[in-house]
């Protein structure tokens, strides 16, 4: 509920508390003193404490999941974007179904978890043709360099037995 001219001093506020770096009363008593330079009221502290406290359990869900996608991403291997993607939209349709099965259906929630639901599938799209084209664009080098290998080979006087058993063991031809 604060004017726009206090948002920089809003932001500075959220960082310390993300940091957890110093108390909330330290951090309180300064975004009051920022506020008060420019004109502003200052913020009960028991207005401050439903603030940081609520903030405190959003921060802790967010690097809990940021966590969680890291290790997952890494557990993948080069799969892993694209697995991503798949299990991001099976949560997805997770969340809609579990709305749907409440008492607390929204057709905005709905309506949301269906853009996201969109989204995703729009991303796993994506996703395949990037990998699909970034597949072709290896293959298409690896027959440049075999061929450049025959090139050389030849002009050495290496066999055909021999150059065809070099792009047998790299998987080409």
């Amino acid at each position: 509920m604060l004017p726009d001219e206090a948002e920089p001093d809003v932001v500075w506020a959220l960082e310390q508390l993300r940091e957890r770096s110093q108390p909330q009363n330290a951090i309180l008593d300064e975004f009051n003193a920022r506020l008060a330079d420019r004109g502003i009221g200052s913020i009960s502290k028991s207005s401050w404490n439903r603030y940081a406290v609520r903030k405190a359990i959003q921060f802790r869900k967010l690097d809990e999941v940021r966590r969680m996608s890291a290790e997952l991403v890494d557990t993948l291997g080069t799969e892993g974007p694209d697995q991503v993607t798949v299990a991001v939209a099976e949560m997805l349709k997770l969340a809609m179904f579990q709305q749907l099965e409440g008492d607390n259906v929204s057709t905005k929630g709905i309506m949301e978890l269906s853009r996201a639901l969109s989204s995703a599938v729009s991303a796993q799209k994506g996703s395949a043709d990037a990998r699909r084209k970034l597949e072709e664009e290896v293959e298409q080098r690896m027959k440049n360099a075999a061929d450049a290998v025959a090139k050389v080979g030849a002009k050495s006087g290496v066999s055909k037995e021999t150059l065809a058993e070099i792009n047998r063991a790299l998987g080409v031809g």
